[in-house]
């Protein structure tokens, strides 16, 4: 690691209807580092990964990547620089009227100049690194919730980015499934040497992925270190998301 992280943000607001949702907020993630964000339901995990590749910009603060700031870009130049990112979103987000092959060979076709025989190689090279064989010519429609998944983390890696951001990777899926996505991630890391951003609120799968893990409340972070150390937290906020109780101050 380089003493630049790779991802920066430095003391970002950010306010949607009237209700501030990011305060002062800031963290590095190292290069190669696999940083999890973990928090409740809308206290601003999606709207800090939006952040990261520059969907939104804040009110205030600086969000930096590998060195540039992103905020200071022209649309033009954001759009070559976000070919950096791989995102999986939440349930995927596959198109239900492609195959499996044409959903991972569309960012292939529209940010490559790739001919057909690189653009097959390409997706088959993909779905072997999520250990998916045979589906290349299926729907989504016709898939299981976590095959869904694992296709939509295929088209996430075709271009080879450099960031791999995760939202939400296991919202819907059994614990057995979401314990399989969890080793497909770990193993994607290690294979790709990617930076990876994972927001989750599945606390077990945050201690299996991370390097990292961060907690998000009110719009900040409340508490990070390695999943040893956060286990180890004896902040009321997190003890209470650890161990999942209805009583606490995230209740209050």
């Amino acid at each position: 690691m380089t003493d630049t992280p790779m991802i920066s943000l430095q003391h970002v607001d950010k306010t949607l209807g009237g209700r501030k949702v990011l305060d002062d907020l800031s963290f590095d993630v190292e290069r190669g580092e696999a940083f999890v964000i973990v928090g409740g339901s809308g206290v601003g995990k999606s709207v800090t990964l939006k952040h990261i590749i520059g969907l939104m910009k804040p009110d205030r603060g600086h969000v930096v990547v590998d060195g540039q700031d992103i905020n200071e870009m022209k649309e033009v130049a954001l759009n070559r620089f976000r070919r950096k990112f791989g995102m999986s979103f939440q349930e995927g987000a596959l198109f239900d009227s492609m195959s499996v092959f044409e959903n991972i060979a569309f960012p292939l076709r529209r940010q490559t100049k790739f001919r057909e025989q690189q653009i097959v190689a390409r997706v088959d090279e993909c779905l072997d690194l999520v250990h998916l064989d045979g589906v290349a010519s299926k729907r989504p429609s016709e898939l299981s919730g976590g095959m869904r998944r694992r296709v939509g983390f295929a088209r996430a890696i075709s271009l080879k980015p450099e960031i791999l951001l995760f939202d939400e990777p296991t919202t819907g899926l059994d614990p057995v499934i979401s314990d399989v996505i969890a080793e497909l991630i770990v193993e994607m890391d290690r294979t790709l040497n990617t930076t990876t951003v994972t927001i989750t609120h599945d606390m077990k799968v945050a201690f299996k992925i991370a390097d990292r893990v961060a907690m998000l409340y009110k719009g900040r972070i409340v508490e990070e270190g390695t999943p040893e150390e956060f286990q180890q937290s004896t902040d009321p906020i997190v003890r209470q998301f650890i161990e999942g109780r209805a009583e606490g101050p995230l209740t209050e």
